[in-house]
Formats: structure tokens, sequence, C-alpha cells
């Protein structure tokens, strides 16, 4: 059976998806939340003219060069100025302050002299400068956030200008992480001889947590099917969304995972994908809950979810960016040979730039099990199924890390 290619594979992901409901939350937990709606203006900002100086506010036609004007009062921030200006008066105004009635001019206090009662202007200034007109930023009724956006601290500092304590947003996905094989121990644990320390459920979970779902902690699931079957029960217990299971993925005697998920009724996407690291990957889906089944490798597996998972996650949220191309121009920094069938992404170092854009150079080594180096890291370097020899300053793409 042919292997299917990374975009096909991502397509089926991305189109089965159905958007999770939404549920209105305070600004303060609202941070990379995704909006479920438009958001428009309830307010004008600034609702009034504004001084943007520390300074004197007066009438364009009266200010000139060293002609004393009276001082009648101030105008603050939350306590502006009453009064109405006349002929030969001024306000002393600060930044943020109301402009008062009749003034147009600001003219900032390094550029007067004070004597007694008198402000004296020593520099000239055009009308209207310093001053922040009513609505320079947004006026009410504006549309200024849009739905599918992930809330930055600058759209929530944003939200509460516009008169927003609480937003709708859509639900968190739970993602259920569960980790299986007979040769797993978690950290801390005492190692058998033939065991090793389970790594890559934190990388997993931390993406899940850094695009704004909840990671659900399955544990480890040694390979039997009364084992998986407990903890794909524990998944739907916990109203999973998404189940991503790492390892068991395989043909080989052990990998149950497909199989025992068969048994429960997983409908099958796909298996097994055209792709480096990574070829191994299950994609279903058990009743509402997506099944991703990523390979046991640490570094495949972390490259498997930021190639689908990551997407999923959005795309669950209503993300805008979710079908949003996550690669980048880059500089091959070395010869590289001719491509496979599957698509290669290669760890790699990017070593300087070449006409604006990253040079990368691929690690010498490229095992799926070597953590220390996907540490190293700062790029993938994609190379197409069937890619020809590449020369050192060719283009290529990249995935910055």
């Amino acid at each position: 059976m042919a292997l299917l290619s990374v975009k096909d594979a991502l397509a089926q992901v991305l189109d089965q998806v159905e958007v999770l409901e939404s549920e209105t939350v305070p600004l303060r937990i609202a941070h990379q939340r995704v909006l479920a709606e438009q958001v428009v203006a309830l307010r004008t900002q600034p609702p009034f003219a504004a001084s943007a100086m520390d300074g004197y506010a007066m009438r364009s036609t009266d200010l000139a060069i060293n002609s004393p004007l009276r001082l009648i009062g101030e105008s603050a921030a939350g306590q502006g100025f009453s009064g109405v200006l006349g002929a030969g008066e001024c306000v002393r105004i600060f930044t943020g302050a109301p402009i008062p009635a009749e003034a147009d001019t600001i003219v900032i206090q390094e550029h007067v002299r004070i004597d007694g009662a008198s402000v004296i202007p020593t520099h000239d200034t055009d009308r209207f400068r310093h001053i922040r007109p009513a609505g320079l930023d947004f006026t009410q009724g504006d549309p200024l956030l849009a739905a599918g956006q992930r809330l930055s601290p600058s759209s929530l500092s944003l939200a509460a200008a516009m008169g927003y304590p609480r937003l709708r947003v859509t639900r968190k996905p739970r993602v259920a992480i569960l980790a299986t094989g007979d040769e797993l121990v978690q950290p801390g644990e005492v190692c058998g001889p033939d065991q090793i320390v389970a790594s890559n459920h934190f990388a997993v979970a931390a993406m899940v947590e850094a695009l704004g779902g909840i990671p659900l902690d399955l544990g480890i699931a040694k390979d039997t099917h009364e084992d998986l079957e407990k903890a794909f029960q524990s998944a739907e217990d916990q109203k999973a969304d998404i189940l991503v299971t790492l390892g068991g993925a395989s043909v080989g005697d052990r990998d149950l995972v497909q199989n025992s998920l068969a048994q429960r009724g997983m409908k099958l996407g796909f298996w097994r994908i055209a792709m480096r690291p990574g070829k191994p990957l299950i994609f279903g889906s058990l009743g509402s809950m997506k099944i991703l089944g990523l390979p046991g490798n640490p570094i495949s597996s972390i490259i498997c979810a930021q190639i689908f998972l990551a997407p999923l996650l959005k795309s669950l949220q209503g993300d805008a960016t979710a079908r949003h191309d996550p690669t980048t121009q880059g500089v091959v920094g070395c010869d590289l040979r001719e491509n496979d069938q599957r698509q290669d992404y290669m760890r790699a170092r990017i070593t300087g730039t070449h006409h604006g854009l990253p040079v990368v150079v691929p690690f010498s080594s490229q095992d799926s099990s070597m953590l220390g180096l996907m540490s190293q890291a700062q790029a993938l370097l994609i190379r197409p199924p069937f890619a020809p020899a590449a020369k050192q300053n060719d283009a290529c793409r990249i995935i910055l890390l």
C-alpha cells in the first residue's frame, strides 16, 4: 500500500475537525485563548481630546514667542479643567489630561519660561501638535478583534480598553497522553536491565499547554490489550477531545495500539505516511474523540506532534492560523544528496545568513532517538519526496524551532 503524503494526511486530519463549543472567561485568564466571535469596541478611545505631553494648553491665536499668557488653572489626567480659555490665557496640562475648551495648541514645558503667574513661550509650535484627538485609537463600534484570533498580551490590553471585562472564547481542548511499552519507566524510577526512561510525553504535554490545551497524563501502558483498554477507558471518562498515544503504532508483534483501538471501535483514517521521521502514525476517531498515534521514538513523536497535533489543536479551537504554512525560506549550508519517497524533516543548526536568509546545516546524525541533538536544533530542514541533490546555498524550506 502506497504511503500517504504529509500534505494529504494533514488535510485528512483537519477536514474532520469541528470547532469546540465556546465559553465566556475573564480577561485575566484569557491569554492565549482563541476568540469565538468578533469583538467590537464598546467605547471610543480616547473618549476626549487629550494631551500627549506635559506643558501648557492655549489658543493658537494667542501664541507668540516671548508674549506672556496668564495661567488660569490646571488640567490633569482624571481631573480636567472645567472652565473655558479666554484671550491671552493658558492652562497647565499633563499627559493624558483633557484639552480645555477653546484650546488647540500645546506648548511643552521645556519651551516656556515662568514669571510669577505668567507663562512665556520661548519656542513656536504647530497648531494641534501634541494633541490626541478623540477616537485617535478607535471609536465605538469598530471591529478590532476577529473570531479565530489567539489572544496575545497586546490584544488583551486592547480588549480591556474597548470596555470588555470578559471575552467569549473556544473551550480548551482536552488531550489525553498515553505512553506505551514494557520498556518504559517514569523519570526517577529504577530502570531494569532492559528498560529506558519515558520522555516524549513531557514534550507533547508541553506542546498541548503552549497551544491552549489541557494535557491529561494517562501514564504508561504495558504492551497488553488489558492495560491499553484501561487507558482508553480513562481517556473517555475524562472526556478527552484527542487521545495521543506514544509508541505501539508500528507492525511488530508487540505493537498493539492500532489493534486495541480497532477492537474498541476506532474508525481508522490512515496509519502510514511518507515522512521521516514518523512513518508509523495513526489517525482515526473513537466516537467524538480524535486519535493520534505517534511513533515511540522521541524525535519522531516530537516532530509528528509539531506537524499534526499542533494544527489539530489550533483547528479545534477555531484558530485562524490552523492551516497556515509553518515553513519559511532558508538556505542549505552544505551539499545534500537526493531524497527518497519520504518527506524528510532534518534537525539542523542555523550557522548564519545568506542574502538575509538563515543558513541551515543538518546534523550529521539524524537518528530518531537522539534527544541531545534535538535540544540543540534550531530548525527543521524539509526535504520533499524525491528532492534532487542540493548544493550549498541552494534555497530550501525550514521550520524554525
